[in-house]
């Protein structure tokens, strides 16, 4: 009886250590979609055409709601680790068509010390490149002085600098997805 009783005691003991050994986090796909539309403040309904593609120590999540396309790369634990949002594909051709052609104008009129001192006018590819950069350090343009933004047309990709505190940030950003490449403080 006494044996029996351990025996038990040993077993139910075995089974309670394996199930704490098994207690590390584990989060599915509808958590980590769960986590994008949050962070887009988007709901199950807005949300259309929904991927959830899972890579090495990732998932890629990407939808399409009525102000646009989201698509975030988010850890398995949960955390964002890159997103970026476009307008819809249609809107933004067109405008940046309409944008480019005045910008040439002004750029032949305009004399080079005009060009560095307007550094406040941007087309909308500038634009979007420095608010993905801002947003991926929890800033608005309001909060840092000094930005400049050029592009790089051999590598397809904005250069985004800003000052923060006395604190000069360069960014690099992909111009056709508007995500976050590299960011430098200093």
């Amino acid at each position: 009886m006494v044996k029996r009783n351990s025996l038990i005691f040993l077993t139910a003991f075995g089974l309670l250590l394996t199930g704490c050994s098994k207690s590390g986090l584990e989060i599915t796909k509808d958590d980590i979609l769960e986590v994008a539309r949050d962070d887009a403040n988007a709901t199950k309904s807005e949300c259309e055409n929904v991927s959830i593609k899972e890579q090495k120590g990732s998932y890629i999540v990407s939808f399409n709601t009525n102000g646009g396309s989201y698509e975030y790369k988010i850890g398995k634990d949960g955390i964002i680790k890159e997103r970026s949002f476009k307008r819809g594909a249609k809107e933004e051709t067109t405008e940046t068509e309409k944008v480019e052609e005045p910008v040439k104008e002004e750029k032949s009129k305009t004399s080079k010390k005009e060009e560095e001192k307007s550094s406040t006018s941007f087309d909308e590819g500038q634009q979007q490149a420095i608010n993905s950069a801002l947003a991926n350090s929890g800033l608005v343009q309001d909060d840092v002085s000094n930005i400049t933004c050029s592009l790089d047309s051999n590598t397809n990709q904005y250069t985004v600098t800003f000052v923060l505190n006395d604190v000069t940030t360069t960014a690099v950003v992909d111009a056709a997805t508007f995500t976050v490449i590299s960011t430098i403080l200093g």
